[in-house]
C-alpha cells in the first residue's frame, strides 16, 4: 500500500508560480510512475503530467506544456509539480498519483492521493 500526501497548493495571481509536492509513504515509489491530475468544479478529472519510474520520460497534457515540469527524488519518495505561468482556468484540485504502468496521458492510478486546492486569480 502506498500512501500520497500533496502539499503546496494555496491562492496565486494569473502568471505566478506555485511547487507542488507529493510524499509518498507505506513503500518506496521507485517502481511506481508518478502522475499529476486535477479536477476543476463540475468538471471532470483530467491528466496533467507523468513521470516514469527513472524519471527519464515525462508526459504532459498540451494545456500545461511549457509552463509545468513534472520531477521525482526517489531517495526522498516525493514527486513534484513545478507549475509557472499560472493561469486562472488551472484553478482545480490537484491529486498526486501511483500508477505501476506506463505514465502516459490517461486518468488511470493505483493510489491516489486527497488532493491540494490550486486557485489562480485573475
Amino acid at each position: 500500500q502506498v500512501q500520497l500526501v500533496e502539499s503546496g497548493g494555496g491562492l496565486v495571481q494569473a502568471g505566478g508560480s506555485l511547487r507542488l509536492s507529493c510524499a509518498a509513504s507505506g513503500r518506496t515509489i521507485s517502481s511506481y510512475a508518478m502522475v499529476w491530475f486535477r479536477q476543476a468544479p463540475g468538471k471532470e478529472r483530467e491528466f496533467v503530467a507523468g513521470i516514469s519510474w527513472g524519471g527519464v520520460t515525462t508526459y504532459y497534457a498540451d494545456s500545461v506544456k511549457g509552463r509545468f515540469t513534472i520531477s521525482r527524488d526517489n531517495a526522498k519518495n516525493t514527486v513534484y509539480l513545478q507549475m509557472n505561468s499560472l493561469k486562472p482556468e488551472d484553478t482545480a484540485v490537484y491529486y498526486c498519483a501511483a500508477r505501476g504502468s506506463s505514465p502516459q496521458p490517461s486518468i488511470e492510478y493505483d493510489y491516489l492521493g486527497q488532493g491540494t486546492q490550486v486557485t489562480v486569480s485573475s
